[in-house]
């Protein structure tokens, strides 16, 4: 009798979900015994919804884990993940943010020490910059926004997941938007990739 149950719900921002269902699969059997549930990803301009969803999603499903991940970083949350985090016995995925998750946390240093001003896209970001950064932020309705929110930014960094032509065609493009220069980095999955395969490991398969 095949036993259907799975021990680990991950719970990640939206902008991470394609990545983790990548991973997940490149896990094969082993990746069975991982769930995934995500919130929307425009929480990021709206970090106070952040601790509601996800106390949303643990009590109408944490019963059925034996353990939970949170795949965020503080996300503009002041700190109060990483309280919620503690009080519930949750863990982290590893990474302060997004980017740190892909790039790892010594080349994301290297950058900012690079160039403080630098605003990070992933492959997620790209294709929806319009929607979370042009419409998400206001800039389409009031363009002088564009000039409050990016006025210390001197540069646009792809870091890329995938080496994807069109992409970074989109990339240099949300640059130009922005009025910002531009650099592009392929940096694949970084310590997201490493996480998932920990996890893998420390996790039975059930099958």
């Amino acid at each position: 009798m095949t036993n259907t149950s799975h021990k680990t719900l991950i719970i990640a921002c939206g902008a991470l979900a394609k990545e983790i269902l990548f991973l997940k699969k490149m896990l094969g059997d082993a990746g069975r015994s991982i769930d995934l549930q995500c919130l929307p990803a425009d929480y990021h301009n709206t970090p106070r919804k952040i601790i509601p969803g996800l106390e949303k999603v643990i009590a109408e499903r944490g019963c059925h884990y034996d353990r939970i991940l949170i795949g965020y970083g503080d996300c503009g949350t002041g700190g109060h993940l990483d309280a919620f985090v503690a009080k519930n016995n949750l863990e982290l995925l590893p990474g302060a943010h997004c980017y740190a998750f892909f790039a790892g946390l010594d080349e994301f240093d290297a950058l900012m020490e690079e160039e403080l001003g630098s605003f990070f896209l992933t492959d997620y970001l790209v294709k929806f910059f319009d929607t979370l950064i042009i419409k998400g932020m206001g800039v389409d309705k009031h363009p002088d926004l564009k000039d409050i929110y990016f006025a210390n930014y001197k540069r646009v960094v792809y870091l890329a997941q995938t080496e994807d032509l069109e992409l970074q065609k989109q990339a240099k493009a949300a640059a130009q938007t922005l009025e910002l220069d531009y650099e592009y980095k392929f940096i694949g999955y970084g310590m997201l990739a490493d996480a998932m395969d920990t996890l893998a490991l420390r996790e039975p398969a059930y099958v």
